[in-house]
């Protein structure tokens, strides 16, 4: 059995004195392990870093053994990804989420997404943490959607209206108009203006409510069932945007291999 495949680094585990069990999500096949022998040579680490994209050539007797790989860089965007906290504390709830994802199953739009997010994340103008907590509840939106759980934002569940939505039922998922909602308004989940299509200033009280809002579907559907808990970097990223935490651009380094 062989393939070769674009692949964005997930996480990483030591195996021996030398090799790591290697997870990545592919573009075809899916988010995937595999044992890198020599992996903790000073070259290859620094290749194997989540957030890097490289060519893995995976090769195994059977399908379902474990398996090797052979990586080959291609972006090496680990370096950006950690230099900034509220950064690395995105990468790492979106690294920690495709753990939501089978193994092997194809998510070619995931992939696509991700790519996408990591190059912005590490780019040469940095986004700032408004723009990372909002990047992140539609990319949670995105999420639920891929594994079948998406939310019913266009219209109002009672009326049919697009206009007014303002809550979401946390039963169903579905959209409700402010004018629908008289009377219930405490049993719903509130709808930030910026992922209903509204006007918008992205405070950080809006941005935390979008947040909220993923939270709920997230540990319900998702994180609950599996009796796991959602990454503890995203409470760090919520710290930044409400002022608890340090947003004085603190740096951090460091290998991200045992941090998601």
């Amino acid at each position: 059995m062989e393939w070769s495949d674009d692949a964005i680094i997930l996480a990483s585990r030591r195996r021996g004195d030398s090799s790591v069990v290697l997870e990545v999500l592919t573009r075809s096949h899916g988010r995937h392990q595999g044992l890198v022998r020599g992996a903790r040579s000073r070259s290859l680490a620094a290749v194997i870093q989540p957030g890097n994209r490289v060519t893995a050539t995976w090769r195994a007797r059977l399908d379902e053994h474990l398996g090797q790989f052979t990586i080959e860089p291609q972006r090496m965007r680990a370096a950006n990804l950690i230099d900034v906290a509220e950064v690395l504390f995105t990468l790492q709830v979106m690294t920690g989420h495709m753990h939501l994802l089978a193994e092997r199953q194809v998510h070619a739009g995931l992939f696509d997404a991700m790519e996408t997010a990591l190059d912005v994340l590490a780019g040469e103008t940095r986004p700032t943490v408004d723009e990372l907590c909002a990047f992140l509840a539609r990319f949670e939106l995105a999420l639920l959607d891929e594994l079948g759980f998406g939310l019913d934002l266009a219209r109002c569940a009672r009326t049919g209206s697009r206009e007014g939505l303002a809550y979401v039922s946390p039963r169903t998922g579905r959209a409700v108009s402010r004018e629908a909602a008289i009377g219930y308004e405490d049993r719903l989940l509130t709808l930030p203006p910026f992922l209903s299509g509204g006007a918008s200033n992205r405070g950080p009280e809006e941005l935390l409510e979008g947040l909220r809002l993923t939270a709920h579907f997230l540990q319900r559907d998702l994180y609950g069932p599996r009796g796991s808990k959602m990454p503890s970097a995203r409470d760090e990223l919520i710290a930044r945007l409400s002022g608890r935490g340090d947003r004085a651009g603190a740096r951090k380094t460091g290998d991200l291999s045992s941090a998601t």
